[in-house]
């Protein structure tokens, strides 16, 4: 098994390539868009170099693998299907947020709640091969009410991709304050990741470090338990639903939060053109944060 982490700068946003090298198959994880709020541009260049290192190594791209629908960047799923092929993977409780954010964005009847915009639904503790590697969901909501984790096996190692779930242990652990997200089952989530071996690895989809470190796209398991600053084995729920809420409550919202929920609850897509051929995207008054 091997893992490749690329980070996009602009929103610090790691996109990993999970690999059965002896196969030559592969899969990618919460791969990015960048996406100019400014002007409205959108970009592949972050995600063409994911795409070229694939392409570069022969490998077969079998699966594409959303942990959660982002509210920090738009998807480029549809991108590097287009490119490489693969199945768009995706927890099955989407159809859940789906739902919420149809009737924030008041969504037409023909924008689809039941999820078939991906091929590939997973529920907790479901499974999917790639070669050798197992790759097994694990349902953690709390930061949305669809957060799948993804817990990669082989004869030789066991890494989990945790999403927005979990941060680097100096930044902590995702916010809980969007529409569907809760403070109290999040922290019962990250305990089922807790419970994992304590020299498992850590596959984080975002770091933030203070200007002190680089970015890293790494913890483990033990790092977490001993010195994660939310949510280490000395803090209770109590506590941390405490903690959580608190702090949600000073947090703004995320930059691209209105075009990246928007298209990412449509697997990546932009809604259809319109009759002067350009396609537009909404914002919802007063309907987001406070």
């Amino acid at each position: 098994m091997q893992v490749h982490s690329f980070l996009d700068r602009d929103t610090e946003t790691y996109t990993h390539v999970l690999a059965d090298v002896e196969q030559q198959l592969c899969a990618m994880i919460d791969p990015v868009l960048n996406f100019d709020a400014k002007s409205g541009r959108t970009s592949t260049s972050s995600v063409d170099e994911v795409i070229e290192f694939v392409r570069e190594r022969g490998w077969a791209l079998k699966y594409i693998i959303e942990t959660h629908a982002h509210a920090d960047h738009l998807s480029a799923a549809i991108h590097v299907k287009e490119s490489l092929g693969g199945q768009l993977v995706i927890g099955q409780h989407i159809t859940e947020v789906q739902k919420i954010f149809k009737q924030i964005f008041n969504f037409d009847t023909s924008f689809r709640t039941d999820a078939s915009q991906f091929d590939i639904l997973t529920d907790d503790g479901q499974t999917l091969a790639l070669g050798s590697i197992t790759i097994t969901a694990m349902y953690v909501p709390g930061h949305t009410r669809a957060d799948m984790a993804y817990m990669a096996s082989d004869n030789e190692k066991t890494v989990v991709f945790v999403g927005d779930t979990l941060f680097a242990p100096d930044v902590g652990t995702a916010r809980c304050d969007f529409p569907g997200g809760d403070a109290k089952t999040l922290y019962r989530s990250i305990q089922k990741l807790l419970a994992l071996p304590e020299d498992t690895v850590m596959y984080l989809c975002h770091d933030y470090p203070r200007e002190s470190r680089q970015h890293c796209p790494t913890t483990t398991v033990a790092a977490q338990k001993l010195e994660n600053i939310h949510v280490k084995d000395s803090i209770n729920e109590a506590e941390f639903v405490q903690m959580r809420e608190r702090r949600d409550a000073t947090l703004d919202m995320p930059r691209l939060i209105i075009p990246a929920v928007q298209v990412n609850i449509d697997a990546g897509n932009f809604p259809e053109p319109e009759d002067n051929g350009t396609r537009y995207l909404k914002v919802p008054i007063n309907a987001l944060g406070e």
